[in-house]
């Protein structure tokens, strides 16, 4: 090979990693190179990344935000129990006032921090709240007092009601700032309240804010069916089975009331199914005195299992109706 002849070498290795080298007509080049920083890895679900409302709570509450939502949400209905039997309320849907803390407002529904915060020390009155109260028709003809056992809200003692302790999601209530407490009331039955009233007891519902009053709790009203009776309004209405003789020939009958046994005349040539009133035996008006009325229908009754000698004067009688005797 002659002496003037390139010669193919290998490049020198190095130790750096900033420098490559490279070989370009017989010269030798370093070439510098920036190292590209490691990317950093995340814990967060791309569908997290993606969402600035998501992010935030991450943030704030850490990876069982979901849990704490969950969990807190539990906490706008609230159970109650009346003679054995459970009911519901709902202190309302996400977008409305929860009256839980506005911590829990901030991050889990759209209204955001209310302007009369707490940290603002401004007195804040409890949310009145509502749920339903079982009762026969003799309860409120009767009227009284009932032993009622509900869950109500307080208060959270763990935060004080802020929801937070320390920057972090109170572990009682979840951000809720109310905690459920089981409490009994006597409840004042008035007489003759209606289906779907109200009886209201007052200071008895969401526990106030900065020493602000308790809102009210409302009991609405659900009669249960009776066997007996009907009511429409304040009227009661039964149905009697009588005799087809009282019909006929009239008479005297029992008629049951619900403050007891009536008195009844039947008239002479009554039909059958026909409304008798009893005038005042009905159910108490709720507004001011007196009564409604109770209406009875009186269904005959055909005799049964007839001797020879009925059959033979049915026939009889019969005969005299058709005009045959």
């Amino acid at each position: 090979m002659p002496s003037w002849a390139f010669r193919r070498t290998q490049p020198r290795k190095t130790s750096s990693p900033l420098i490559a080298s490279s070989r370009a007509n017989g010269t030798l080049t370093q070439i510098p190179i920036t190292p590209k920083k490691p990317r950093r890895s995340s814990k967060r679900s791309p569908r997290l990344l993606g969402d600035p409302e998501k992010r935030k709570k991450y943030d704030v509450l850490g990876p069982n935000w979901q849990q704490a939502a969950q969990q807190a949400e539990q906490q706008r209905r609230y159970r109650t129990n009346v003679g054995g039997q459970e009911f519901e309320f709902d202190l309302g849907g996400p977008g409305s006032p929860s009256g839980f803390s506005d911590f829990f407002d901030m991050f889990f529904s759209d209204v955001g921090r209310r302007q009369t915060a707490r940290g603002r020390g401004l007195e804040r009155r409890g949310q009145d709240l509502e749920t339903t109260i079982e009762l026969g028709l003799r309860d409120v003809y009767s009227g009284g007092t009932k032993a009622v056992s509900l869950q109500i809200e307080d208060l959270c003692p763990q935060c004080g009601g802020t929801g937070t302790i320390a920057g972090r999601l109170c572990p009682q209530c979840h951000g809720t700032g109310h905690i459920l407490i089981n409490k009994r009331f006597e409840v004042t039955i008035p007489k003759g309240i209606g289906d779907g009233q109200r009886i209201r007891l007052a200071a008895q519902g969401g526990a106030g804010i900065n020493g602000g009053p308790n809102g009210d709790l409302y009991l609405v009203v659900k009669l249960d069916e009776d066997p007996t009776y009907k009511r429409k309004g304040d009227d009661l209405y039964v149905d009697l089975p009588v005799s087809i003789y009282n019909l006929i020939l009239g008479g005297e009958v029992n008629v049951p009331t619900l403050s007891g046994q009536g008195a009844m005349t039947i008239p002479a040539g009554t039909q059958n199914n026909r409304l008798l009133r009893l005038s005042g035996r009905g159910m108490p008006h709720v507004k001011g005195n007196g009564s409604g009325d109770e209406y009875v229908r009186l269904i005959g009754q055909l005799p049964q299992n007839l001797s020879d000698k009925e059959k033979k004067l049915f026939k009889e009688l019969a005969a005299l109706r058709d005009g045959q005797a």
